[in-house]
């Protein structure tokens, strides 16, 4: 009677139903997975990229301390790109790499070289960017998503009570977002920089205690301007402020012409209108501060002009510094 040979094959699985279809080793994983295996021989890029190629499993691959310098992982001819979701590039040397359209989301890149790699409409969301070399990367439309992975856990923490952890990795997640707008300013890629530098901002005010001056602060600012890099924030903030004022003088009277102009029950629809457009055109002479003098306050809302008048004048300047800071670039 023939013997029959049973193989046994890699005990790779994960979250979303993938399995890898290679024989083990005694381990149990495939070379691939294989953690304890450093993928440095000269043969492990040439391996690597035509075991990609003949479509093997790359989800949750065992890349650390790898010398895959020069690899190409372009998915040629093809709309998606190589997955490698999962995937553990830690201290992998990717120097010149050519990983246009990779799928890394939820892989880690923790400590590796990116020097002079092409990442152009790369997947990153979730990705372990900790560390990095990005030194002369491309990152053109790279999708990075809109948390890092340390802010999700970080979030976690928080919501577990553990305040230590929370606060390590939302400085680790300030690093990441500082490497990133460093290089996206270098590559001159500054709408891409000034969203990366809001997001470390953010991650600053996170390690600041709560309650406090400095994070409420920051809160301010980023409401007001987004850091610096929204200016229609700045807008929408006077068009609120605008109108929000003129309801108070419709309420509380202006002077116009020797007569006071506000809400009352007892007057017609139109006249009560044409009293509200009169407090809305004062309103925005004085938050403009130009002071036509044409109509005066009255009672509290002197008190009201004043304040509209004082920030008024502050939000104008801001608008002119964020909109030369935007233009500038």
């Amino acid at each position: 009677m023939a013997d029959s040979h049973h193989v046994h094959l890699c005990r790779y699985s994960d979250e979303e139903g993938y399995t890898c279809e290679q024989e083990c080793n005694d381990s149990g994983w495939c070379y691939w997975h294989d953690s304890n295996i450093i993928k440095d021989s000269p043969a492990d890029k040439e391996n690597l990229q035509e075991y990609a190629r003949n479509g093997g499993m790359l989800r949750g691959i065992s890349l650390k301390h790898a010398d895959l310098a020069g690899i190409d992982l372009v998915n040629h001819h093809h709309k998606n790109g190589f997955d490698f979701s999962h995937a553990d590039f830690y201290r992998a040397d990717l120097t010149c790499a050519h990983l246009f359209n990779i799928n890394l989301e939820y892989a880690s890149l923790m400590k590796a070289d990116l020097s002079e790699a092409n990442l152009h409409n790369a997947n990153i969301k979730h990705c372990n960017l900790l560390g990095i070399k990005w030194q002369n990367a491309k990152i053109k439309n790279i999708e990075i998503g809109n948390e890092l992975i340390q802010e999700i856990l970080a979030q976690k923490a928080q919501d577990d009570y553990d305040l230590v952890l929370a606060l390590d990795l939302f400085e680790q997640s300030e690093e990441i977002y500082r490497d990133l707008r460093k290089h996206a300013e270098r590559e001159g890629i500054f709408k891409l920089s000034g969203r990366f530098i809001q997001k470390e901002l953010t991650m600053r005010r996170y390690q600041m205690k709560k309650p406090s001056f400095a994070r409420l602060m920051s809160k301010v600012v980023d409401l007001f301007c987004g850091y610096g890099e929204e200016p229609l924030k700045v807008v929408n903030f006077s068009i609120v402020l605008i109108l929000f004022c003129a309801i108070l003088y419709f309420f509380t009277g202006i002077n116009f012409e020797g007569q006071q102009h506000y809400f009352d029950a007892s007057l017609p629809f139109t006249t009560n209108l044409n009293h509200f457009f009169s407090c809305m055109y004062y309103s925005v002479v004085t938050f403009t501060t130009l002071g036509y003098g044409d109509i005066t306050p009255i009672g509290i809302s002197r008190l009201i002009a004043a304040t509209e008048a004082f920030t008024g004048s502050f939000t104008i300047a801001l608008f002119v510094v964020v909109f030369v800071k935007k233009m500038t670039r």
